[in-house]
């Protein structure tokens, strides 16, 4: 079932440097589906869902640890197997001399024209992923921000107005 955040709430998540959960806000937890206790100290990936392009995770990660922030779609999988849509900003949280400490994430409801553009991507990379490898299915994006002679960031603002 898909589930739909409402216009005006934000999912808040922070996490270690190894993805470990180490703070959420109350909306991610009823969005996921979980307590807080079965989120604090697991992997951020306890929500991914098997519909998302793991590309996209190797973009987002590449670019966080250079301490440049990160605009994606993505969708999750709840506790019970339901499944949400999120526009999110992840960026480094960094101590007072500039290092890396944890990541944070904001998420909110994405635009629902945005996904009729993601959604045929994201299966289109899962597919040529699934036979090709994280390389060719990043290839399909790149091949599209090429041809519309954007940038990966240009783009995903662009669809989420």
């Amino acid at each position: 079932m898909l589930k739909e955040m409402a216009d005006n709430d934000f999912i808040v998540s922070k996490t270690d440097l190894k993805g470990k959960i180490t703070y959420c806000n109350k909306i991610f937890m009823e969005m996921a589906e979980y307590k807080e206790e079965e989120l604090l100290a697991k992997p951020h990936s306890i929500i991914r869902h098997p519909d998302m392009p793991k590309a996209v995770f190797k973009y987002l990660w590449d670019t966080i640890v250079t301490k440049q922030e990160v605009f994606a779609f993505v969708v999750n999988r709840t506790k019970n197997n339901n499944h949400y849509w999120v526009f999110t900003n992840v960026t480094a949280s960094v101590d007072k001399n500039g290092k890396i400490i944890g990541y944070f994430s904001v998420r909110r409801k994405p635009n629902p024209e945005a996904l009729e553009v993601i959604i045929p991507l994201y299966k289109e990379m899962l597919r040529v992923e699934k036979s090709q490898g994280i390389e060719a299915s990043f290839k399909v994006l790149t091949d599209i921000l090429q041809e519309k002679g954007v940038g990966y960031d240009e783009l995903i603002i662009s669809l989420q107005k």
